[in-house]
């Protein structure tokens, strides 16, 4: 079922593994490469086609996707709601503030849990959930500093992020036309407008919802139903 997403998702690999990236940026993890066992699973388990919506999210959150390989993938939700598991190994090098652990990591990251457990109060299986949505994250690179704080792509110096978002542009497009929704929704400002660059023709339509980051003020005043009213106005009922 996802062997065109699987395929689209090597070339990314293959894409960013020829960009290299200099101070403030000190550590580039890709869970695409060493949790490439979990990321199959969510891919050939969910990525079909002919979807209402795809969901866009950013890039990983140390806590979420590069532990797990999923998007947005709290530990939690992922293992027992999603039902995904799997071997994951550690990137090269490693921040120690930010390990890897996997599955057997204890944090919870709090963008994920919001965002999945809204899906999952809203449509109560998984299976329900995927028959209409899909969920990626735009670029699947975690860029920490020295002290192992987060650097967004839109941070980075021009120069290495403009091949950056070359490819992932490329790779998101080619993701959209293989899965055809019906509209693209960005998780926050930043999805939002890679969507909309990258779709300006296709006649796709593209929305957005509140990220769910703690980082935003606005997140932390009753998101759940921030995004509910979001998404109702965009046409997309539960």
């Amino acid at each position: 079922m996802g062997r065109k997403l699987l395929e689209i998702t090597n070339r990314l690999v293959e894409d960013l593994s020829l960009l290299q990236f200099s101070s403030p940026v000190a550590y580039v993890y890709n869970p695409l490469v060493y949790a490439r066992e979990p990321h199959f699973h969510y891919l050939s388990r969910y990525g079909g086609g002919g979807k209402e919506a795809v969901f866009v999210g950013m890039n990983p959150g140390p806590w979420g996707m590069a532990q797990t390989g999923v998007p947005f993938g709290e530990i939690d939700i992922v293992k027992n709601w999603l039902g995904i598991d799997g071997e994951v190994g550690v990137p090269r090098p490693e921040h120690p503030k930010k390990r890897i652990e996997g599955f057997r990591c204890r944090r919870s990251e709090v963008s994920g849990r919001r965002l999945w457990g809204l899906f999952r109060e809203l449509t109560g299986t998984p299976e329900k959930f995927f028959e209409r949505f899909f969920v990626v994250n735009y670029c699947p690179l975690l860029f920490l500093d020295a002290d192992g704080r987060n650097i967004t792509p839109d941070k980075l110096k021009s120069g290495e992020r403009v091949p950056l978002l070359e490819a992932c542009d490329s790779a998101l497009l080619r993701s959209i036309e293989h899965i055809g929704p019906a509209k693209v929704i960005g998780v926050g400002n930043f999805a939002e407008e890679r969507a909309k660059k990258i779709l300006t023709e296709s006649g796709v339509p593209v929305g957005k919802i509140l990220h769910p980051s703690p980082a935003s003020p606005a997140a932390n005043k009753g998101w759940e139903n921030i995004v509910r009213d979001q998404l109702r106005d965009q046409g997309i009922k539960f």
